[in-house]
């Protein structure tokens, strides 16, 4: 170590001991040394600003990134409630489904003894618009044999069957139809249906009367005295007429014990 510093001391005593020119001169690669160096050095800054700025960018954009990510994620949760709602109501759906069938078999044998009890009532009740009642039920049995009529369909018409029904013991009609007189040849005839309480026609001529004796199940003759107040109820139920109190002939109930 000692010497060393000695070299160096000499070396450097021999440099301050030249002339200024040779001092210059062994300087100069020194100088550029250093340029070199500085030069280096604001490449070497320029590149580490670029560096950081490119940093920068990129953290922002992995920031920009993290929060699509987190919208993307909210909104597939999102899509995943909804895809778990819809797999529910299908699975509601199957099983209304299956109910569904299940009350099909169930109503079809009821909608079948609706109906044939419906015809047997109409066979035993007044006789009154015979064959446009009969085509409505005959009507029935050929819709209950469709397949192409939903269940639904055929339980309406059913169901619109019996109000039909039911609103006839609520209402009066006056309607022409054939008859047999006395047993004669049919001819036109005017009815007259009050409720089902009772039915009763008249000729064209006015000359016959007659009423349904339900309990009996035959038309028994009325006298002519009736014709009046049967015409007069035959106009209200045309509605050519205001209604008004009807004094019409009625055949007593009676019970298998009087």
């Amino acid at each position: 170590m000692r010497l060393l510093a000695t070299g160096t001391a000499l070396a450097l005593a021999a440099t301050l001991s030249l002339p200024a020119q040779a001092q210059d001169q062994s300087l100069e690669p020194v100088v550029e040394n250093a340029a070199e160096i500085n030069q280096s050095a604001r490449q070497s800054q320029l590149t580490v600003d670029n560096i950081a700025e490119s940093m920068q960018e990129r953290l922002q954009q992995y920031k920009q990134i993290m929060k699509e990510i987190d919208g993307l994620q909210v909104y597939s949760r999102q899509l995943q409630q909804q895809v778990d709602n819809q797999q529910q109501e299908m699975s509601d759906l199957n099983e209304s489904i299956d109910q569904v069938s299940f009350v099909e078999r169930q109503v079809t044998p009821l909608m079948m003894r609706m109906i044939e009890s419906l015809e047997t009532f109409v066979e035993l009740d007044v006789p009154f618009l015979a064959e446009e009642r009969e085509q409505r039920i005959n009507g029935l049995k050929e819709l209950m044999q469709r397949a192409n009529v939903e269940v639904s369909e055929k339980f309406r018409r059913v169901m619109e069957a019996y109000q039909i029904e039911t609103d006839y013991g609520r209402n009066i009609e006056a309607y022409t139809a054939e008859h047999s007189v006395n047993g004669g040849e049919k001819q036109d005839v005017t009815f007259l249906r009050i409720g089902r309480v009772a039915l009763i026609y008249k000729t064209r001529d006015g000359q016959h009367l007659g009423i349904w004796d339900q309990q009996q199940r035959e038309w028994k003759p009325l006298d002519s005295s009736h014709l009046i107040a049967i015409d007069q109820a035959i106009s209200i139920a045309r509605k050519q007429k205001a209604p008004d109190l009807l004094m019409l002939p009625l055949l007593a109930n009676k019970t298998s014990g009087q």
